[in-house]
């Protein structure tokens, strides 16, 4: 009875109003409890992604740390108060710390393995060539610390003075030779010593060959022997004639910007730097760029830049992270669905690169580098090179080549020459098969020009890359003419102990159809590739950005590797990249631009002769 008594009890009238009065009074409390928590949990999350944007925050953000973006990290962050984040796609150079177990980067002999597989290079292909037979060409590109100067061949060509005083006409005000050439100096240290276009105190160290290979000798004797002039310094006084080559080889070490620039600054407290990381998009705020989205290990993150990011990923991966990222053609941009930061058509645009071929002879005597790449002989190199950085191993042995005018009327060297004692088949992904040497021949400055395009919106995807390479008939007349000039050499008196039959083309190939027809199949990318955010005047529709490297349309956002060229530069592409570098970092510290006036280039006496 007594538990029903309790139960009666409770469902009184009064008892029930108070248990109601209660319940509405907790609900209040804990309602405003909640609140005051969710408040607090949002101020909490605020502040977290706070103190994460600022643990991420830094001032400059660069993406790719090639050859322009290692020498951006080294001179910003001479300052100590200047933090800098840098981003790379590939891996480190070394393992372990050590250059020795990355052998294949270091070893300058060993520069063709990195062009074999994908483990250091982007291995980009263009699409179908069709003023080329339709082949599909191969584009190595370095996706590793230093970026192509750790796959390249080591050549230090800076190109000819007109080509800086043309940029200044085409709307890079401020990049005449004039101003160039102190950043060229300050970049380098010259194995024989500062003068007047040579560095003697820069940070990439520049020197000669040492091999003294019979057949370097006996080329330069037969350029001479056909007319040409010999020139001690090609990136001196006189690019025209032939001579010595300058390499980037130190100490017997391939000497990329990761060796020259990046690794004396790692140690600074405002230096960081990432590798294995993909940078996806520029975070914007409106048209400002405040930092970038990457991938690394599988997780998406975000860094900021206070000041500037700044995009050296090069003539490829800049415009493609650009278009990704909404900078670029609207039209392209919303067909992928992406959303228009900046209408810029320039972009992508403007895709300018050196076509080459290699004039191969055989050789009657067994002195070129067919015997060094037998397996035996290739461990005794190795091995050598792995003890004291010296021997055959310790040279790209390209130490001889050179400029010379196609034709009369031309102001200033359009082709250029690298002689080889070897023979070089497919990029070096197939073995030498013969005791041969070869030249190394290609016009410099092809009116042929293309153009590149996302494929998707996804990063990962390398974007469509079309050169137009031979789409003009001069380009076809100048490759003609490469391949006479080259076989006139080889012809010389110099050459009659080495000479045996013509591999390449061929003593079948005589008429200019043959010659053109030879070209199509054989001739391959110099890996020149440049001009894709060209440098110019807002004026320019065209121009992706502006003389100081800043991308028009949008603030705090750079573009500084080998796209900026307003036109490709009439030699190898790596000096010319370090130079940009070095007078972009000045640039983006408000420092005046360095200058060095009437410095005195050659000029051929007459122009009514070819030579």
């Amino acid at each position: 009875m007594s538990y029903l008594m309790k139960g009666v009890k409770c469902c009184s009238p009064v008892n029930q109003m108070q248990k109601v009065t209660g319940t509405l009074f907790k609900a209040h409390i804990l309602k405003n409890i909640l609140g005051v928590n969710e408040q607090k949990l949002k101020i909490s999350r605020a502040s977290s992604r706070l103190s994460s944007e600022k643990a991420n925050s830094y001032n400059y953000v660069i993406v790719g740390a090639g050859s322009a973006g290692c020498v951006l990290a080294n001179r910003l962050t001479e300052d100590p108060l200047s933090t800098v984040l840098l981003l790379e796609a590939g891996p480190k150079d070394t393992l372990l710390g050590s250059k020795r177990l990355m052998w294949k980067i270091h070893m300058p002999a060993a520069l063709t393995y990195n062009l074999c597989d994908e483990k250091y290079n982007w291995y980009y292909h263009t699409t179908s060539q069709k003023h080329m037979d339709n082949r599909i060409m191969y584009w190595p590109r370095g996706r590793v610390w230093g970026g192509s100067s750790s796959l390249n061949a080591m050549v230090y060509i800076r190109g000819h003075a007109e080509d800086y005083n043309r940029w200044s006409r085409e709307g890079a005000i401020g990049w005449d030779y004039e101003y160039c050439l102190p950043y060229f100096k300050k970049a380098q240290t010259h194995e024989l010593g500062p003068d007047q276009y040579r560095g003697g105190n820069g940070p990439l160290y520049v020197s000669r060959g040492k091999t003294n290979h019979p057949l370097h000798h006996a080329f330069l004797e037969a350029t001479q022997q056909a007319g040409y002039p010999f020139t001690g310094d090609m990136n001196g006084y006189q690019q025209e004639g032939f001579g010595w080559m300058d390499m980037t080889v130190h100490q017997g070490k391939s000497w990329s910007t990761a060796s020259a620039y990046l690794r004396p600054a790692i140690s600074r407290p405002n230096l960081s730097v990432a590798e294995k990381t993909l940078v996806t998009k520029i975070l914007f705020q409106g048209t400002k760029s405040i930092g970038v989205e990457y991938v690394k290990n599988g997780q998406r993150k975000k860094a900021f830049a206070s000041k500037e990011v700044i995009l050296s990923g090069g003539a490829i991966n800049s415009p493609q992270l650009l278009m990704l990222s909404g900078i670029g053609n609207a039209d392209d941009l919303k067909k992928l669905g992406i959303p228009v930061v900046c209408h810029l058509p320039g972009v992508g645009q403007n895709l300018q690169d050196h076509l080459e071929l290699y004039v191969q002879q055989k050789c009657t005597k067994p002195i070129t580098l067919y015997n060094a790449q037998k397996p035996a002989n290739m461990v005794r190199i190795g091995l050598e090179w792995l003890w004291k950085f010296t021997g055959e191993g310790a040279t790209a042995h390209l130490e001889s080549g050179g400029f010379i005018r196609s034709e009369p009327g031309v102001p200033h060297p359009d082709i250029q020459f690298h002689f080889l004692p070897s023979q070089v088949i497919d990029h070096g992904r197939v073995a030498s098969t013969m005791e041969a040497y070869q030249v190394h021949v290609g016009p410099m400055r092809s009116t042929s020009v293309g153009w590149l395009k996302l494929k998707s919106t996804d990063p990962n995807d390398h974007p469509i890359i079309e050169p137009n390479y031979m789409s003009t008939e001069r380009d076809i007349c100048e490759f003609r003419q490469c391949v006479k000039l080259a076989r006139e050499i080889f012809a010389q008196k110099a050459f009659e102990k080495f000479r045996g039959p013509e591999i390449q083309p061929g003593n079948h190939v005589q008429s200019d159809k043959e010659i053109d027809a030879f070209v199509r199949q054989k001739a391959d990318s110099a890996y020149h590739p440049s001009c894709t955010c060209k440098m110019g005047q807002l004026s320019d529709s065209t121009a992706v950005v502006d003389p100081q490297t800043k991308v028009i349309g949008v603030e705090n956002l750079r573009v500084v590797d080998a796209s900026i060229m307003p036109s490709v530069v009439s030699g190898n592409l790596n000096a010319p990249t370090i130079m940009i570098a070095e007078k972009a970092a000045d640039i983006i510290k408000g420092l005046p631009s360095l200058q060095e006036k009437n410095v005195p280039v050659y000029k051929p006496k007459t122009l009514e002769t070819q030579r």
